[in-house]
């Protein structure tokens, strides 16, 4: 107790002290102690400089985080972004103050800065566990995940805690997942203090390493674009993650709880799991290798038709290659049982209403396809994005009549049509008998829009390292001329 408040920053600082008046103070400690004060004594220490007064005060929170998909990242576009930016930026609204995000390379480094009073929060992707709640307080709980044992496909499958022994493993050091295997007295591990889970999880999928431990929202992200990674054995089921803090700062505590209800109620906490994870758990490694290949092999050949149609209707080239390789693996003679053909699988009313004169043309198909999507998106042109762009994809898919229907349901339900979120929960309703009987256009797949939109992402999420920005203001320049 006397060593922590003679420790505390703000006490060296504002405590001037002479060698007499030092034996006075340390005999009122002790009398205290002795009375069982020690922990009020202790509960009016507020930490330096991120009391929630100080925070207002200078205009700005500080937010201790790292540099990845679950967490903060800058886009295609150089623009930050990520989980913990949004939510950070959201809260700091609330505050009425700016943000400066200072970015460490490890939860390690994240974790000690905290703990050295860097900053205000840490914001990354962190799980409460005991141990950490001994020396830190965490903020509300506002997503679970769950902690896996990844590995390279070639490695055996680990049915049981028994299999663990003799298996390498390598963690990020100060990471949550070292309380998660200590439970399992056959597995050893080595905590790597230089690298992090996404750079360890790269590895794995090269065979440097055997195995690493992850959360489940950065392995479904991470197995994009790794496709040999699989998760072996789960460690932990319902891990839970919250922002994290130092010890009494109350109020700075109390904030952080009110604001994070005020963002669940709002529907804005589902907006941006959806944002950042609702397309990651479609995955087929079969699918994925293929579209991998096929980008290699076929899109260069329509690669500039994307680009082209895409600048002329205000759409993304990637967005709109993603929706050809839905509809059609980007074969240009593809066809359906029910109709209809080509590389963006259009309808014959459709194309001919827009002037196609063979639908097996690859490049009138795309053209066409990029105006109807156009379309879809003027529809709903009162939604921000990207909500406008997932349901102007909705509709594309179902037809015009049953998205009206849907979005009809959206709002007897309460649910807000102008939501993907919300939306996605709503289309595959138009399948059930309770609901179609009372809408004009009746029976609907409904789960085939959500499908559709979600696969969509996720191939336009592996597409953008190939259309790049200087690419498509080169497209947009030479429109311009």
């Amino acid at each position: 107790m006397i060593f922590s408040l003679f420790n505390s920053k703000q006490t060296i600082r504002t405590m001037h002290l002479t060698p007499a008046i030092v034996p006075v103070i340390l005999l009122f400690i002790l009398a205290a102690c002795d009375q069982g004060d020690a922990e009020k004594i202790a509960d009016t220490t507020v930490h330096d400089g991120s009391s929630l007064e100080e925070i207002k005060k200078r205009g700005k929170l500080i937010v201790l985080t790292s540099n990845l998909p679950t967490t903060y990242y800058y886009d295609r576009d150089n623009q930050l972004t990520g989980p913990e930016y949004d939510m950070t930026q959201s809260f700091a609204n609330y505050l009425k103050v700016e943000v400066e995000y200072k970015v460490y390379d490890s939860t390690n480094e994240v974790i000690t800065a905290l703990r050295e009073h860097q900053g205000d929060i840490a914001a990354s992707s962190l799980t409460v566990n005991d141990k950490r709640k001994i020396e830190f307080d965490f903020g509300p709980v506002y997503q679970e995940t769950k902690e896996y044992l990844v590995c390279h496909r070639s490695n055996k499958h680990i049915k049981e805690a028994s299999d663990l022994k003799d298996v390498e493993i390598v963690v990020a050091a100060g990471s949550s997942y070292i309380e998660s295997l200590q439970p399992h007295p056959d597995a050893t591990w080595t905590e790597n203090t230089e690298k992090n889970t996404s750079i360890l999880l790269a590895e794995v999928a090269q065979k440097k390493i055997a195995c690493t431990v992850s959360d489940s929202t950065l392995f479904d992200i991470e197995r994009r674009y790794h496709t040999e990674l699989q998760k072996k054995f789960t460690l932990a089921q319902g891990s839970k993650l919250a922002w994290m803090l130092n010890k009494n700062n109350d109020k700075l505590k109390q904030s952080i709880e009110k604001w994070l209800k005020n963002y669940r109620k709002n529907g804005d906490l589902s907006q941006m799991l959806d944002k950042y994870y609702g397309f990651v758990e479609i995955f087929d490694y079969v699918d994925t290798h293929k579209f991998l290949a096929r980008v290699k092999t076929r899109l260069p050949k329509y690669k500039e038709y994307f680009e082209d149609a895409a600048a002329k209707n205000g759409i993304e080239p990637s967005l709109l290659a993603a929706q050809s390789y839905q509809e059609s693996h980007w074969d240009p003679k593809a066809k359906s049982p029910t109709g209809v053909r080509g590389i963006m699988m259009l309808t014959q009313p459709v194309a001919e209403s827009l002037g196609v004169t063979s639908r097996l043309d690859a490049k009138q198909n795309i053209y066409a396809g990029a105006e109807f999507h156009a379309k879809m998106k003027k529809m709903v042109e009162q939604v921000a994005e990207p909500d406008r762009t997932w349901l102007a994809l909705a509709a594309y898919n179902v037809g015009r009549g049953h998205f009206r229907d849907a979005q009809s349901l959206a709002k007897k339900l309460n649910k807000d049509p102008d939501r993907w979120s919300e939306m996605k929960e709503v289309l595959p309703l138009l399948s059930e008998k309770k609901y179609h009987t009372e809408l004009r256009y009746g029976y609907a797949r409904g789960d085939e829009p959500v499908q559709y939109v979600e696969r969509i992402r996720g191939y336009d999420e592996l597409l953008h390292q190939h259309f790049s920005r200087k690419d498509m203001q080169t497209v947009l320049n030479n429109l311009m001329r």
